[in-house]
């Protein structure tokens, strides 16, 4: 029998899971979508680009509107935000509206500025000595994403005639409806009001050694694993592998990013946050080297599984990692900005994805990421330096 904070965090790992499959779905289809219907080919990953640059920007609103009304609310505001998102995807593409497309995804980046925050709501609902298993978990619903996503991507394309998956962007629909049926059971605590008076400067909290390292592994490991998965699918469409191919590596990578989730918290806490940070910045390099080396299908698998489990050790080891920057008090904003500063370094390089692709080539989109992943490595042995206890 589940206990009360065991119930809420197996909620929350259900919503992520029907959240990270719809993300999955778009990360797969995207790209082609706007190789399909934009007339300028270098925009191809634009949608991908506003989608994150809509996260990003509505990432502290999220915070601190959840602040105001409790997480349960926010987050199922944020799913008719998905869901209104996903609809008029769906009209773009049958419509052939690549703007309207743009739209779409904007809309449907508002949600995901909710969904970031299902990790923080089961830290806050278990005891300090579970935090990085409840993230870990919760994280963890994205397996069956892996599995799920790319197969209803592949599944759904055709469904319907001469709007290449406009199905895929359908499936959306259901999984929105699913989580707000889900998040009608969620129990969260109340929003406890001396937040919005106490605490340190914002300031302050983010020139912490700690909150820079979180927010380095964040950005930099998001931001390549995000860099290189948006411009995959396209690199084995030109490597005339095809889109069922591509669609079974990125559910590869996408297993990669959350099956770990099932141990990576025990891993934090038997080899320390810091440590699994630098594993994965050494795997996410093993990816690149892989990818500048071989273009065949067991290549791009082994690569991007590599690449999703880098991302992982680094994603939860950095969220791991903030908790000890800030106080209760604090959290909202500190959550808030850490987030926001994460999503526009996605958003950054999804954008630049598409044009480098386009323009210098799949070599070149690796190699981008080596310097970031140096210095992922740079701020974790810096950190390691410094005289603070709860590292």
């Amino acid at each position: 029998m589940f206990n009360p904070a065991n119930r809420t965090v197996l909620l929350l790992a259900l919503c992520q899971t029907l959240a990270m499959t719809g993300s999955t779905i778009l990360f797969i289809t995207s790209a082609l979508i706007g190789q399909s219907i934009a007339s300028d080919k270098s925009l191809v990953t634009l949608p991908l680009a506003l989608l994150q640059i809509a996260t990003m920007i509505g990432t502290i609103p999220a915070s601190l509107l959840m602040q105001r009304i409790g997480r349960q609310k926010g987050f199922m505001l944020g799913v008719l935000l998905g869901l209104a998102g996903a609809g008029l995807g769906l009209y773009a593409i049958v419509s052939r509206q690549f703007f309207l497309y743009c739209i779409a995804t904007i809309v449907f980046g508002s949600f995901n500025s909710f969904v970031g925050f299902y990790r923080f709501a089961a830290a806050e609902a278990t005891s300090e000595a579970n935090r990085s298993q409840a993230i870990s978990y919760v994280i963890a619903g994205g397996v069956i994403a892996a599995v799920a996503g790319p197969q209803l991507a592949n599944w759904a394309k055709d469904w319907l005639p001469n709007a290449t998956f406009a199905g895929s962007v359908g499936i959306l629909i259901l999984l929105q409806i699913a989580a707000f049926m889900l998040l009608t059971g969620v129990k969260l605590p109340r929003p406890e009001r001396f937040e919005q008076q106490k605490g340190r400067p914002i300031g302050k909290i983010m020139r912490q050694p700690v909150f820079m390292v979180a927010a380095v592994g964040s950005m930099l490991g998001y931001g390549v694993m995000a860099f290189v998965m948006t411009a995959t699918p396209l690199a084995m469409v030109a490597a005339n592998h095809p889109f069922h191919d591509a669609a079974n590596v990125m559910q590869w990578h996408v297993l990669g990013m959350f099956a770990p989730s099932f141990f990576t918290g025990s891993l934090i806490a038997r080899f320390g946050v810091l440590q699994m940070m630098a594993t994965g910045a050494v795997l996410s390099l093993l990816c690149i080297a892989i990818n500048l080396i071989q273009n065949d299908l067991l290549s791009f698998s082994i690569a991007l599984t590599l690449l999703g489990i880098g991302w992982n050790f680094l994603y939860i080891g950095s969220t791991t990692l903030l908790t000890q920057a800030y106080q209760p008090e604090e959290k909202a904003k500190t959550q808030a900005a850490h987030d926001f500063l994460m999503f526009a370094f996605v958003a950054t390089v999804t954008l630049l994805a598409g044009s480098v692709f386009e323009h210098q080539g799949w070599g070149a989109v690796n190699w981008g990421g080596v310097p970031m992943m140096l210095l992922v490595l740079g701020a974790v042995y810096w950190l390691k330096r410094q005289p603070l206890k709860q590292v």
